[in-house]
């Protein structure tokens, strides 16, 4: 089963990345350089920023199906304009390397399953169990030890 793998568009965050730190601050957005890696996964591009990057800390709303399943959490951005990522068929390293919270969703953003399984083992979940069923539409990927959004699973 084919699927593909998604990073965010960099559009809604590229009139951030000249603001100043006050500006952020009022924004509830914080400036971060990041100093190890892996550490700190940029959801655009699906691969961790080098020590030494700067990155936008944020809040940002990864579902907004109008169901309880809305949902909202912390994702970094590189302070970069890169094009949004695409794996077809492939899980990025990004991925592979981090425990993860897997959630299936039907078409109108209603949770169907969910797991939690090592980076390692994603891809047979998203073929052999998840996407198996019929009424899974997309599947939202978190990092599970701090629960922040990583990536979105659809069929190819």
């Amino acid at each position: 089963m084919s699927y593909v793998v998604t990073g965010l568009s960099a559009e809604p965050f590229r009139h951030l990345f000249s603001q100043s730190e006050a500006a952020l601050a009022e924004a509830g957005v914080i400036r971060m350089t990041a100093d190890k890696k892996p550490g700190f996964p940029c959801r655009v591009s699906l691969k961790d920023a080098e020590p030494g990057e700067t990155l936008l800390l944020l809040n940002h709303e990864y579902l907004d199906a109008d169901t309880p399943y809305r949902g909202r959490h912390a994702i970094f951005v590189r302070e970069a304009d890169i094009p949004a990522a695409r794996f077809k068929d492939e899980i990025p390293e990004q991925l592979r390397v981090r425990l993860l919270s897997v959630r299936a969703f039907d078409v109108a953003g209603m949770m169907r399953d969910a797991e939690v399984v090592e980076g390692t083992e994603l891809e047979s979940l998203i073929t052999d169990r998840f996407f198996a069923d019929p009424q899974v539409s997309f599947l939202q990927v978190h990092n599970a030890r701090r629960g922040c959004y990583a990536a979105q699973i659809e069929r190819a």
